[in-house]
């Protein structure tokens, strides 16, 4: 998607660590027409896949999420980082590596919200090693469901998570994949 790459060379800032920092728009700030133009995007990569369920990871994947579940007519469903008490009944678990936080968190959904006829399409903000999509993959085959595909806004693509989860399989479509990016703020997009 041309005008995100645009928006995160004007926008985005490199931080050390290839942490790349959109808070402008996507994580903190929320460009809403913005993120709905990626909604819409992300509903026309997986219409022909028929998906039933959108789902996601708090907190930042919320935004884009509800956006493409918007444009898709479908439920969205979010797994949380902690189980609170508003939690009730039988949970699917799974353990999830944080890149960015640098810590590993219990993810849980409730059963009662995804099931084996549901055709699930996972969708984040960010996509780098791959451990937070794995981990809702996880959740998912817990349901007996099945993963449609895969969709983050930004994918960095020299972590090879997303390469590594369509080398296994999954049909994963990013909106922008950054090839490289140095702390300089230099920041490569690959082909797509």
């Amino acid at each position: 998607m041309r005008a995100l790459e645009e928006k995160i060379v004007k926008e985005g800032k490199v931080l050390p660590g290839h942490i790349l920092k959109v808070n402008s728009f996507l994580n903190h700030r929320i460009d809403a027409a913005f993120v709905m133009e990626m909604g819409e995007e992300i509903a026309r990569l997986f219409y022909e896949d028929k998906p039933s369920l959108i789902f996601t990871i708090e907190t930042s994947g919320i935004p884009i999420a509800f956006a493409a579940a918007v444009k898709l007519n479908i439920p969205l469903v979010f797994a949380k980082k902690h189980k609170s008490g508003n939690l009730s009944g039988d949970l699917y678990k799974t353990t999830v590596h944080s890149y960015t936080h640098g810590t590993d968190y219990t993810v849980v959904a409730e059963k009662q919200f995804i099931n084996s006829t549901d055709r699930v399409l996972i969708v984040d903000d960010f996509l780098a090693n791959g451990k937070a999509l794995e981990g809702l993959i996880d959740i998912v085959n817990q349901a007996g469901a099945t993963v449609v595909g895969a969709s983050a806004a930004i994918e960095k693509g020299f972590q090879h998570g997303g390469d590594s989860l369509r080398e296994k399989g999954y049909k994963v479509r990013s909106l922008a994949i950054v090839e490289s990016m140095d702390d300089s703020g230099n920041i490569t997009f690959r082909e797509q």
